[in-house]
């Protein structure tokens, strides 16, 4: 199935007050109505409050932002992947920057994500981290330096060396392990830059949640993912 979702946008909603409530939902919509003019597949992260809500709302791919490496059983205010899979979402990030996972807990959460058919999306900060990662057999790894995180300034020109290391690297032990990058993913031209770098998608987050016009901004990254 993944393969039908590349090119990817994969929006990060994070704890950001433009995607919550009635505005993730409006930003869920417009995202919708740019894939289906323009084809290209843009998947949602939004809170897990939120799962449901835009899952029944919009037809695109909706992803969990973390579970917990768990099986059902006694853990409070812990993150059960059957339950995101019951909410609505087909997949969930693992090991995002902001919610960093030992090795080992990484291997559990993809593995719980394989016995319940749900999507993987592991996030590294490096090609070494990503290459240890695709011994997992994630279906996606997702490169993003947490030095870029959230400052406009984009992997894709800022270090683009890590992001041919990481695809060659995640290639030689695992071709068919899709990669992303993310990162100070702002403008089209970030997106396309990715792309021509071996990437086959991004992982976004204030870039647009937090744009002035977010429906033109997704817009301006669907379009340059096609061409």
């Amino acid at each position: 199935m993944r393969k039908l979702w590349t090119p990817l946008i994969l929006i990060n909603f994070k704890s950001y007050t433009e995607g919550i409530g009635q505005r993730a939902l409006k930003l869920a919509k417009e995202a919708e109505t740019v894939a289906r003019r323009t084809g290209v597949c843009i998947g949602l992260a939004p809170q897990h409050t939120q799962i449901t809500e835009l899952a029944k709302a919009v037809s695109l791919p909706i992803f969990a932002q973390h579970v917990d490496p768990i099986e059902p059983g006694s853990f409070t205010g812990h993150v059960l992947a059957e339950a995101v899979k019951e909410a609505g979402a087909v997949g969930t990030l693992i090991n995002h920057s902001e919610q960093r996972l030992k090795l080992a807990s990484i291997q559990t959460a993809i593995r719980r994500m394989r016995e319940l058919k749900l999507t993987s999306v592991v996030c590294a900060n490096n090609a070494e981290v990503s290459a240890s990662a695709a011994a997992l057999k994630p279906d996606f790894i997702a490169i993003e330096p947490p030095e870029l995180i959230g400052t406009g300034i984009p992997v894709s020109k800022a270090q683009p060396e890590i992001i041919t290391e990481t695809v060659n690297r995640v290639q030689q032990i695992e071709p068919e392990i899709t990669v992303l990058c993310g990162a100070g993913i702002s403008r089209g031209e970030d997106v396309a830059a990715a792309l021509e770098l071996g990437t086959k998608g991004v992982l976004v987050a204030s870039g647009i949640v937090k744009a002035k016009k977010p429906a033109e901004t997704i817009l301006e990254f669907a379009e340059a993912a096609r061409t």
